[in-house]
């Protein structure tokens, strides 16, 4: 039977009764189109709004790296303190850019659109009194636990929330990439106040004479522009971290109110984060088809673009 979320949005869903299928001809040949193809060969949203956010989020981790490289690391007197904290930054904010990537490439388990039709209502066999619900707005078959999103315009499998960060959906293909996008982030972001804490220290002790190939007040203000950008991209990542932990572990998601058996907590995280616990999990590689990214005619079988 319906559960809360559904109750509360009777408009996106209402049983899927005979003559409300849809054209199966018109799904069959947007399936055979190319445009069709390629939504399952690659998932990006063309929002504006999303777009921007995602230029945003990657032009201040490149401002941060550069503050750190350029302005602390460099003119530092030690080479091992400069090498240590270089390689573990840069290799972080690499982490945070490709978990980023993936969360927006990633297609966070839409349900295919188009699929509410008489003939597939009667390849699922239904039992007698179960009841079956459409979403009038993708012309789907809704899934327990799906939700629409108005900016992807599909329904989405355990879908958490649209974050305009990553300029996607966080549902259930998905999530882990953004909960490690977050985890960097967070760590990347606490790194760099250490290091803005640490220099400032030693600029206060040579007099700012030696500190920086830079100017006095340019050092300043761009340590301090770091330091307000880290404290914030701190605050709010940990706390969505933390936040995305607790409903994994809990078996939730935002949308949605726990009316289903709910796993346990680590059946949650495995399946989430796939397979028994090792390093795969915080690697957001694991996974990639490097293959799959150049032309199908190049290579027998699997999907032309694959995240």
């Amino acid at each position: 039977m319906p559960s809360g979320h559904r109750q509360r949005d009777v408009e996106q869903q209402r049983p899927l009764l005979d003559g409300e299928g849809g054209d199966p001809e018109a799904a069959a040949e947007e399936e055979e189109s190319p445009r069709g193809a390629a939504e399952r060969r690659l998932w990006f949203i063309p929002d504006c709004c999303g777009v921007a956010c995602a230029f945003i989020t990657w032009s201040l981790v490149f401002f941060a790296d550069f503050v750190v490289t350029f302005v602390m690391l460099l003119p530092s007197r030690s080479f091992w303190y400069a090498v240590v904290n270089g390689v573990a930054f840069n290799s972080l904010a690499l982490l945070a850019l490709a978990a980023h990537l993936r969360t927006m490439l990633t297609d966070p388990g839409a349900v295919p659109k188009g699929n509410a039709t008489k003939q597939h209502l009667e390849s699922l066999q239904l039992k007698p009194g179960e009841v079956v619900y459409k979403c009038p707005k993708c012309c789907s078959i809704k899934p327990e636990r799906a939700h629409h999103c108005s900016i992807c315009k599909r329904c989405i499998l355990k879908m958490d929330h649209h974050c305009p960060w990553v300029n996607n959906c966080v549902g259930e293909k998905n999530q882990r990439f953004f909960v490690l996008f977050t985890m960097y982030v967070s760590m990347i972001s606490g790194h760099a106040l250490a290091l803005c804490g640490f220099h400032f220290i030693t600029c206060v002790r040579v007099q700012w004479r030696e500190c920086s190939d830079f100017s006095p007040p340019v050092t300043m203000m761009l340590m301090i522009f770091l330091c307000m950008e880290a404290l914030l991209f701190f605050t709010f990542t940990a706390v969505m971290f933390s936040t995305q932990l607790h409903s994994i572990c809990n078996d939730e998601t935002e949308n949605q109110q726990p009316t289903w058996q709910r796993q346990t907590r680590w059946a949650g995280l495995r399946s989430v984060f796939g397979g028994p616990p090792s390093l795969l999990w915080v690697s957001p590689f694991a996974g990639i088809k490097l293959p799959t990214l150049l032309p199908r005619r190049s290579w027998r079988g699997g999907a032309e673009f694959s995240v």
